[in-house]
């Protein structure tokens, strides 16, 4: 399919797994894509993309600050005119019991997942407005923002948090065009998973390497697999087109069946 031909699309923490496979996706589909992170990783992931004749471009930048947020959304328009769909991908987890959760890993959870996907949003906006044309966001929530679970209140937090970001600018920019979800991915085969599958696998005990990811699959998810970027990707193509011109302000679980709510 061609979907995204003249269209441009954001997408951050495009360095890696479901980000990079969100940013091929678009660009499988004639998007011009900008690829954006705060590793320089990125520049590397776009030279293998213009290699293979996709349109992009790539920027180094941590959604944290927003002014850094700005110069994403400056940099698309600079490079393509214009900002037709945005993906905040971007994300953070880390895992520690409740007596040693510290303030630092509470705010750099809720800074990038949450406040990160604020700033992008806001941005994204601004630029959907200057063209008059209205556009699609996607915000990355996860099966956390569902059924938070032990040892990550505060990336429970973080993504509830996106849930309630994604409804209320729904709600805000709903006569302009301007279409907002969110999505819930649940256990994929990720840099993020090897490090959860890890760490709960330590801390809850009794688990090797790749064993706890491969029991929850098991146990709790009714197709009996791990989830790929592609699968999330697929999604987010479908929102981000003409076929979702009428839904907005949804969160939508991509994760086998792991949580039916």
């Amino acid at each position: 399919m061609e979907r995204f031909i003249n269209k441009t699309v954001v997408v951050t923490g495009a360095s890696r797994s479901i980000g990079k496979a969100i940013a091929k996706r678009f660009a499988e589909e004639k998007a011009n894509v900008i690829l954006a992170s705060n590793e320089d990783l990125v520049h590397e992931v776009a030279k293998e993309f213009k290699d293979l004749n996709y349109k992009c471009s790539s920027i180094v930048a941590n959604v944290k600050n927003n002014k850094e947020v700005e110069e994403i959304f400056n940099f698309a328009e600079k490079e393509f005119n214009q900002v037709n769909v945005s993906v905040h991908n971007a994300g953070v987890i880390t895992i520690a019991k409740v007596e040693d959760l510290t303030e630092e890993e509470w705010d750099l959870n809720l800074d990038i997942n949450t406040k990160g996907v604020f700033f992008c949003c806001q941005h994204a906006i601004a630029k959907m407005r200057k063209t008059g044309t209205g556009g699609k966001i996607i915000n990355m929530a996860s099966g956390q923002a569902r059924d938070g679970f032990i040892f990550t209140p505060h990336y429970a937090a973080s993504k509830f948090g996106v849930i309630g970001i994604t409804q209320s600018l729904a709600k805000e920019v709903a006569t302009e065009k301007i279409n907002i979800n969110a999505i819930c991915p649940g256990i994929i085969d990720t840099d993020m998973w090897a490090y959860n599958d890890q760490k709960w696998g330590e801390m809850l005990g009794g688990y090797e390497k790749g064993e706890l990811m491969n029991n929850w699959v098991e146990n709790k998810v009714p197709m009996k697999r791990v989830g790929t970027g592609k699968d999330v990707a697929a999604l987010i193509s479908f929102l981000a087109s003409e076929d979702a011109d009428y839904i907005t302000g949804q969160t939508i679980n991509v994760d086998g069946g792991l949580i039916m709510s």
